[in-house]
């Protein structure tokens, strides 16, 4: 099998990992674990595992002059990121999750819109409108009453704050990322989230009944740490070496799709006229947010 073949099929576990990741992780919370006590598992375990895969990279040191902005990153995409996504999570449903996750590529737009000041055409500009348009009535429009989504309002709104936050962390981890190899940035950005997270989930943690723990439980908290945390990002890493970042971003779209059937043939979750209604408009909002203005001068360049 060719490497861009490999390297579809990585992007393509990323994608259905990050797609089961909305159910399986739900089904932790909050009946074993709540919510900030799963991430800084998460935290931790990644933390270990990138630094053990660190010692076969170059050994590099992290510059004085980027440590702030490495400490950014670490706050936006080890902590708050992180840890509005799975409180998020738990007090919403699977669904909710694995639509709104999808606004990500809006948000970064948004956001590249006013911090760097990236030129956005009127395509992109109604793009962003739908999308959000979406996500908003997913967010108000939402009724259901689930016992295991005690506040669903609250939790789309924490998991759009996700997208947000993951948005800012990649605009400001982008320098950084060009500059050292993945293995140096990823150690040090867990190495610090343990820390950031820590304030939130030590109480959780404390009062965690470990001894009650399921093997049901215990798979699944596997599952978030090694597959959702350090797998997906060595599939997209590879990916990313064989394939254009356009191309692997497409991928996108297919994380929500796998998320909601997932959801519905483990009868996690189940879908309703809201939902159908506003996943169509994210979709349709991503969708002309990430289209390119000429498509004349793009063809025959995926």
């Amino acid at each position: 099998m060719s490497k861009r073949n490999l390297a579809i099929l990585a992007a393509l576990g990323a994608t259905t990992i990050y797609g089961l990741n909305h159910t399986i992780a739900k089904g932790i919370m909050p009946n074993f674990l709540e919510a900030y006590a799963l991430v800084e598992l998460r935290v931790i375990g990644a933390t270990l595992l990138f630094w053990l895969m660190s010692f076969f990279g170059p050994k590099e040191k992290i510059e004085k002059r980027d440590y702030l902005r490495l400490v950014v990153c670490a706050i936006l995409g080890m902590g708050f990121n992180m840890l509005t996504f799975f409180k998020g999570l738990s007090l919403s449903t699977p669904i909710n999750s694995a639509v709104l996750m999808t606004t990500s590529p809006i948000i970064v737009l948004i956001l590249s819109v006013i911090l760097i000041k990236e030129k956005v055409f009127p395509l992109k500009i109604g793009g962003i409108i739908i999308g959000l348009l979406g996500a908003l009535t997913l967010i108000f429009l939402s009724n259901e009453s689930r016992q295991d989504a005690p506040n669903i309002p609250l939790g789309n709104i924490l998991i759009l704050m996700n997208a947000t936050f993951y948005g800012g962390y990649l605009i400001t981890a982008k320098s950084l990322i060009e500059k050292y190899h993945p293995f140096t940035f990823m150690k040090w950005l867990f190495l610090l989230g343990i820390f950031i997270c820590l304030p939130f989930s030590y109480q959780e943690l404390v009062d965690t009944q470990w001894n009650t723990l399921t093997f049901d439980a215990i798979w699944r908290i596997a599952f978030v740490i090694i597959g959702t945390t350090f797998f997906t990002y060595l599939f997209n890493i590879f990916a990313l070496t064989q394939l254009k970042a356009s191309t692997v971003s497409a991928f996108v779209y297919l994380q929500p799709l796998i998320g909601i059937i997932f959801a519905l043939v483990t009868g996690q979750d189940q879908l309703t006229t809201i939902k159908i209604a506003a996943a169509c408009l994210v979709f349709l909002g991503v969708y002309l947010a990430s289209k390119k203005p000429n498509q004349k001068n793009s063809l025959g360049k995926i």
